[in-house]
């Protein structure tokens, strides 16, 4: 599936080192349970590999997301924490999740879906959450497609933002 669409090209599959070989055993265990057929699981894998933030905040969802109380709030405290940090990972992310939750307040979909948006491009379920866990280990992986990584993420969404 990722040849089909790219995002590893048929030239690099041959030369795979171990840490895209995990990226790769992890993408499938955390993401193949999530797709309820080849297509679902090929648009999480593209929520990786393909990131507009403009293309993102056109979404009618985006604007009903950014509209609730706190919204703006979250994006921005997740950007600070994000930019403070350094590498974003499985334990970054929780922790990033309960500094925001203690700071902010907001908690379920009030604080979920504006990262979700941010970092991921898309309104989501916890399915999202392991797409964005994946990004800065693919962003790192030889013999990937180019990916942009959290931090490139975020920051082309506070720009497109406002």
């Amino acid at each position: 599936m990722l040849a089909e669409h790219g995002w590893l090209p048929t030239s690099a599959s041959a030369e795979l080192n171990a840490s895209t070989e995990s990226w790769l055993a992890d993408a499938a265990g955390w993401l193949a349970p999530q797709g309820t057929d080849r297509e679902s699981l090929a648009q999480l894998l593209s929520l990786i590999f393909h990131y507009d933030a403009r293309e993102a905040l056109a979404a009618q969802e985006a604007h009903a997301v950014l509209l609730r109380k706190g919204s703006r709030e979250v994006v921005r405290a997740l950007a600070h924490e994000i930019l403070a940090g350094g590498d974003f990972d499985s334990e970054q992310y929780k922790a990033i999740v309960e500094r925001l939750n203690v700071t902010i307040g907001h908690r379920g979909r009030g604080l979920f879906h504006p990262i979700r948006l941010a970092l991921a491009g898309r309104v989501g379920d916890g399915e999202l959450d392991r797409v964005i866990i994946l990004i800065d280990r693919a962003a790192s992986a030889p013999g990937l497609a180019p990916v942009k990584t959290i931090r490139a993420r975020i920051l082309e969404f506070c720009a497109a933002l406002d």
